[in-house]
């Protein structure tokens, strides 16, 4: 197996991408793979030519947000947006980048590790690290048996468990980390899994993003998602509704 960085939920905040990139064992790993939720965020136009920048190191696979930007730049996105920022953060994209986040994979296979968003079924699916077996094997149901392990983000915050016999792991999240502060991100090698945190001053990052961004909002999204943390306990609790399948 290759060494793979995993990078998940970068949701537009450059900063946080830049200092998970900065990190040696990224610098150094075979591949990088984006699972999900890139762009949709403060700085969405800088976060995709940067990654576009590192070239075919990079494997990118699609999530929800990214599926839901793509769907409001074309004008066709139903309901009622999940946040603020989606729709400016669409509104922000080229067109060349917008053409290239409608064709991402929603999976990608490396060896015997298959890497998703959410779930290998469904970008949208909540599954959590205290989830029952029966739900995780509802989940993988129809999984090939080669897939040893999964890789996901979707919910912010890392963990690492064994499901029957599978290595099941979430990333975190580079841009919006829940649980603790700090970019999260995951290595895979030939020796195991290790989660991660990069370290990064807040202040001067959430400075950063107030100075350089034009979403109109972004002093309280830094307060909420860059200067505080949400903890896994309210995490959890906001999200065990969605997950009981």
């Amino acid at each position: 197996m290759t060494t793979v960085a995993v990078l998940a939920d970068v949701h537009g905040v450059l900063p946080a991408l830049e200092a998970v990139l900065a990190e040696a064992d990224v610098r150094d790993a075979d591949v990088i793979v984006l699972a999900g939720d890139i762009a949709s965020g403060p700085q969405p136009v800088e976060t995709l030519d940067l990654l576009v920048s590192l070239g075919e190191r990079v494997v990118w696979v699609r999530g929800n947000a990214d599926r839901e930007l793509v769907a409001m730049a074309r004008g066709t996105f139903e309901g009622e947006a999940p946040d603020g920022v989606s729709p400016w953060a669409a509104g922000e994209l080229r067109a060349d980048q917008v053409e290239l986040l409608a064709g991402l994979p929603t999976t990608v296979t490396i060896g015997d590790a298959l890497f998703c968003h959410a779930t290998p079924r469904d970008d949208e699916e909540m599954v959590l690290v205290d989830s029952p077996i029966a739900r995780w094997a509802q989940v993988f149901s129809g999984l090939p048996d080669e897939v040893r392990t999964v890789v996901c983000g979707h919910t912010h915050m890392p963990f690492a468990r064994q499901v029957d016999r599978r290595l099941v792991v979430n990333a975190g999240s580079v841009g919006m980390p829940y649980g603790a502060p700090g970019p999260s991100w995951a290595l895979l090698t030939p020796d195991g899994v290790q989660l991660r945190r990069a370290p990064m001053d807040r202040r001067k990052a959430a400075d950063r993003i107030v100075a350089e961004s034009s979403y109109p909002d972004r002093e309280a999204w830094v307060a909420e998602y860059l200067l505080s943390n949400y903890s896994d306990t309210e995490a959890l609790d906001a999200f065990r509704p969605r997950a009981e399948g």
